[in-house]
């Protein structure tokens, strides 16, 4: 099986799939990404579900990359017998969805092998196969696939197998298109032509990026990936295209990611409006009041793509798991926790849009409004925390300071927008949120704050202390506990979340480093003005990316690999916010003069 990195991604704004570096299809989800998958190898055996299309006892390709500014994926193999491209995308989306395979001879002529195994229902239904004068043609329930190309087709053991020879000059489409099996059989595209209009869409949408810098090129791929993760009818942006990619390899935490995380929404906000996407950003902020319309006591942390509530989490046994890590799961339990940073997070990206997008409706107000109202009684309830603790609810220090920033960013739409409401009960209540996590959430003889009140775990989300506005970055209590974090959670030098094993989060096994985490430490260090560590520190998570530009959500210090689902959203966007925070902090120390000068 691949290694979680050996995989790239292309979209179409609606859903993705992942191709691995020996040219296989090995995860689609279809018409979405929270659709049951109909390319399931990452989470079993080829069998379960997968497309090869790659040189006869190829290996792995030689090169990979991105056509530069697209989600255009090039594959060259090397072989003895000459030089063979594969080029793999996903148009723009009309009603029905293509994922397109060219096969290019660049020199000599080489043996192309061809397996497609379509496994509906997350490999649980082989469809219905036969041929037809185009290619073939699949259908099992509400699903129907279709295959066009020019290359020889034969079943075979329950696959389509396609052998044939490329030579050089030649270019050999492949096109998978789905649609719903009740209607009309689509119009098959011309694979050069949408490949021409796929690479001008991205070009299109990334000469819109202003950005520039040493990690210009890291943040677009960034953003890029980001706009990926993006379901185009509503804005939604999901956690990750996968589900059940383990945080430790043969381990039970493996979650669903094909879903939106309100806390995701500030974040995913900052970096898409610094880079210049207020586009994305205002339809990720209107996904973000449908989705929490309704009594805010009701608010989830997650919803579906379209903004679904109702989110069960089963298992699926009949999947093996990625590297036998079970159980596979769909759907997430954790919708129903209680984590009261969320309303902080909400309030802080709506504050954030009001003020970059210069939009505002009555209506987000008043919604604001009754979330602020709810949080003023509940904001003293413990809670399950941002880490989604299956364990029992404690009074965890993020959670309190994000309820400071919801009753900061009320007063401030009433101080310096104009907009009505309590502002002195507000002001009270920051306060009073203030001095108790001042009190409670800090251990004086470490000088560092705590995960949690009255216990002496630490988490790195106390890194975001500082960004949020609630301490200065160069106070001594964010010294001191970025200090105590670099002790304590440090994995050659990146960043546990927290520490697994003394946490009580309801689990067994352990993890790998969080990346998002990382990053906060990089934006923590530049505040406390050590730049060349955070510098250092940047890099060497750059150099965590596969090789063509990606991150999952954990990286295994030990065996040098990456965990968790991918790509990985968190992981991106605290990327490319990263970047601009350094090569804003090395413009600003360009620009002031030596000392004695």
């Amino acid at each position: 099986m691949a290694r979680i990195e050996d995989y790239a991604m292309v979209g179409d704004l609606h859903t993705a799939a992942l191709i691995s570096m020996e040219g296989s299809v090995d995860w689609l989800c279809l018409p979405r990404f929270d659709s049951p998958a109909c390319f399931n190898a990452l989470l079993d055996t080829p069998a379960a579900g997968r497309w090869l299309l790659a040189p006869v006892n190829g290996g792995k390709c030689t090169r990979r990359r991105y056509q530069p500014g697209t989600l255009i994926l090039e594959s060259e193999w090397d072989t003895p017998d000459g030089q063979v491209r594969i080029i793999d995308f996903m148009p723009p989306r009309d009603e029905v969805a293509d994922i397109v395979r060219i096969v290019v001879g660049v020199s000599g002529q080489v043996r192309i092998r061809g397996e497609l195994a379509l496994r509906f229902d997350y490999g649980h239904i082989v469809p219905w196969v036969r041929r037809d004068h185009y290619g073939v043609h699949a259908i099992a329930g509400p699903d129907a696939a279709y295959l066009v190309t020019q290359a020889p087709l034969r079943g075979e053991k329950f696959q389509t197998v396609s052998d044939f020879t490329v030579h050089e000059g030649e270019r050999i489409p492949f096109v998978l298109t789905w649609a719903p099996s009740h209607v009309r059989r689509p119009r098959s595209v011309d694979a050069e032509q949408v490949l021409q209009a796929t690479e001008e869409f991205w070009l299109e949408w990334t000469e819109k990026c202003p950005v520039n810098g040493p990690y210009a090129e890291a943040v677009q791929r960034s953003l890029i990936t980001l706009k990926a993760l993006t379901y185009a009818p509503t804005g939604g942006i999901v956690a990750a295209v996968t589900t059940s990619l383990p945080e430790q390899l043969g381990g039970p935490r493996n979650w669903d990611y094909r879903y939106c995380w309100l806390r995701d929404a500030t974040l995913t906000l900052q970096a898409l409006l610094a880079a210049g996407y207020t586009e994305e950003a205002a339809a990720w902020r209107d996904w973000l009041l449908r989705a929490v319309a309704g009594d805010p006591a009701d608010l989830q942390i997650m919803y579906g793509i379209h903004g679904e509530r109702r989110l069960p989490e089963m298992q699926l046994p009949w999947l093996a798991g990625y590297e036998n890590s079970k159980p596979v799961r769909i759907g997430n339990a954790a919708a129903d926790q209680l984590q009261l940073d969320v309303w902080g997070e909400v309030l802080d990206c709506l504050s954030l849009t009001r003020n970059s997008l210069l939009r505002h409706t009555d209506e987000a107000w008043d919604v604001q409004i009754a979330l602020m109202e709810y949080l003023e009684g509940a904001w003293d309830q413990p809670d399950n925390g941002l880490w989604e603790m299956r364990g029992p609810r404690r009074h965890f220090t993020h959670s309190k300071v994000m309820a400071w920033v919801a009753a900061d960013r009320m007063v401030k739409g009433v101080r310096e927008s104009g907009l009505p409401g309590p502002a002195d009960r507000w002001e009270v209540l920051r306060d009073t949120i203030h001095h108790e996590v001042m009190t409670k959430g800090f251990d004086v003889e470490r000088n560092t704050f705590t995960q949690s009140y009255g216990r002496p775990e630490l988490d790195a989300s106390l890194l975001l202390i500082p960004r949020v506005g609630f301490l200065p970055p160069d106070h001594p209590r964010v010294i001191g506990t970025i200090d105590a974090i670099q002790r304590e959670l440090s994995r050659d030098g990146f960043l546990l979340r927290y520490q697994p094993e003394h946490s009580d989060d309801g689990l067994p096994g352990d993890e790998g480093v969080f990346l998002a985490c990382s990053f906060w430490m990089v934006e923590a260090l530049l505040g406390a003005g050590r730049h060349s560590e955070a510098k250092d520190l940047f890099e060497r998570l750059l150099a965590l990316r596969n090789d063509v530009g990606l991150l999952s959500e954990e990286f295994h210090v030990g065996d040098g690999r990456h965990l968790g689902n991918t790509p990985q959203a968190f992981s991106h966007f605290a990327m490319v916010l990263s970047a601009l925070e350094l090569e804003e902090d090395t413009m600003h120390r360009s620009d002031t003069p030596l000392r004695g000068s």
